[in-house]
């Protein structure tokens, strides 16, 4: 009798928890089906599972928070230099609905009068954000998912205690997760100790009990530096060696890093002061002007900062209009690729129209779940006509997109659902050829240290392989 009720009572918990998966919004159909098999298969398991890492709940107080300091914070008016607000007047009119969707996002218009530079590496980016910070005469404010205790990690570090010492206010945040490590050691003190002002991103807090308060695992991926509210960097790397000795065997981390000079740093400058003001009990919005005037030289430029706390979807959005609007050349590096339906059929479209499209994946990734659920994807990618390389110099971090020589996005994202749905993320959309040029020249010279992979190459994979591939790729809705 004991028995027969525990097992209705599992029934019945079981078949609410079912019918929460059902009732969730902003999903897909095939997330919702991943999560009920798991949960009818294993019902224990896949209960506790769902309660953890089923939905996208940042905790309510974080939400309210959010959009509170969200909406106190101004996005600085721009007055172009012969009265024309918006940059998107003049772009062509193809390209315009480019930016309406980033502009969507989070309000940001595309800004005119910009400049940059890609840096050559990742310890030329970490030299260049040093030397900035040394001439900071106003403010730094940096955030990184990963601040290591390595070469670069420290030489950020002291940069900012020297910073600090000539009276530049200094702001730093990490991620409370990526950079732990960072965050418990003596160099986190000694930045407090020398008036650096600290704060951390999503604190986890008693692990047993950060359940209750939304996912531990949603993390704020994002890599901001903005110096005078003039000078930003955007891209994928983190504040660490290319060495990243805590994934020594992937080494070396392959990254790409911008340095832009113009009023899109303002852009980014929000991006960060939401975050502070978020976690840390301190109002910046004085660090904005009232409006800025950019001049009628450099090109248009705009930040896409995408979240759980942001309309669901807006990053593949972003990805699948600069999927469809290309229409000569696509060109994409990403180190994960676990792509939701719309992602998969903008890519494979690209290519079935003619577009001379590729895509760029390390050979070697740092998880090997991913790898399989990638490479799951192959077949569909070539028998479409995308040009598929595993790049062999190492772990290719690099998230980029080019498109018709003329448009690129650079930044964080990757093109998998952790980006998607469960981190913040931060990138920069900018339309310029020269600009685009110098990414291309990257991402060819990405091509020259990798392996084509043929359809043929797929097809003679093993049958275990390619079970493991798809069983990997049908779990990816839960992971």
């Amino acid at each position: 009798m004991i028995a027969t009720g525990l097992y209705a009572a599992v029934y019945l918990l079981q078949l609410a928890v079912i019918i929460r998966a059902l009732l969730r919004p902003n999903r897909e159909p095939s997330s919702r089906i991943a999560w009920i098999v798991v949960i009818a298969i294993l019902p224990g398991i896949g209960i506790v599972a769902y309660l953890l890492l089923g939905e996208t709940n940042i905790g309510r107080k974080r939400i309210e928070r959010s959009r509170e300091v969200i909406a106190a914070l101004p996005i600085p008016s721009v007055t172009r230099q012969g009265g024309d607000r918006r940059a998107e007047t003049s772009l062509p009119q193809n390209i315009q609905s480019i930016f309406r969707i980033g502009e969507s996002v989070n309000g940001f218009q595309p800004v005119a009068g910009n400049s940059a530079m890609l840096t050559p590496d990742s310890n030329a980016a970490i030299d260049n954000m040093v030397a900035d910070m040394d001439a900071a005469k106003e403010h730094i404010h940096l955030a990184f998912y990963i601040w290591l205790e390595d070469n670069n990690g420290l030489k950020v570090v002291e940069a900012l205690k020297r910073a600090a010492a000539r009276g530049v206010t200094c702001r730093a945040m990490a991620d409370s997760l990526g950079s732990r490590a960072m965050i418990a050691s003596k160099h986190w003190q000694n930045l407090r100790d020398s008036g650096v002002r600290l704060g951390v991103a999503l604190p986890i807090g008693n692990p047993l009990l950060r359940p209750l308060h939304g996912r531990i695992d949603l993390r704020n991926h994002r890599k901001i530096l903005v110096i005078d509210n003039t000078i930003t960097y955007c891209g994928s790397q983190n504040c660490a060696d290319p060495e990243f000795r805590v994934k020594a065997k992937f080494a070396p981390w392959v990254d790409a890093m911008m340095r832009f000079e113009g009023p899109v740093a303002l852009q980014n400058q929000f991006v960060f002061a939401s975050d502070w003001m978020t976690y840390v009990d301190e109002d910046i919005r004085q660090v904005f002007p009232e409006s800025i005037e950019i001049p009628d030289a450099g090109f248009p430029a705009q930040v896409i900062a995408t979240g759980p706390t942001v309309r669901a979807s807006a990053m593949p959005e972003v990805f699948a209009s600069l999927m469809y609007a290309a229409s000569d050349r696509l060109t994409i590096t990403t180190p994960y690729y676990v792509p939701n339906e719309l992602m998969q059929a903008s890519l494979c479209a690209a290519a079935n129209r003619g577009v001379d499209t590729t895509i760029i994946f390390p050979e070697r990734n740092d998880s090997f779940i991913v790898a399989a659920a990638s490479r799951s994807y192959y077949e569909d990618l070539l028998n479409a006509g995308v040009s598929i390389y595993e790049y062999r110099g190492g772990l290719l971090h690099t998230k980029s997109m080019t498109v018709d020589d003329t448009i690129t996005l650079i930044g964080s994202a990757n093109m998998d659902r952790r980006s998607f749905d469960l981190n913040y993320e931060n990138n920069i959309l900018l339309y310029d050829s020269d600009l685009t040029a110098d990414m291309r020249a990257r991402q060819k010279a990405y091509l020259e240290d990798s392996k084509a992979v043929s359809l043929d190459d797929v097809r003679q994979w093993p049958v275990t392989r390619r079970l493991w591939n798809n069983v990997n790729a049908m779990l990816g809705p839960v992971l």
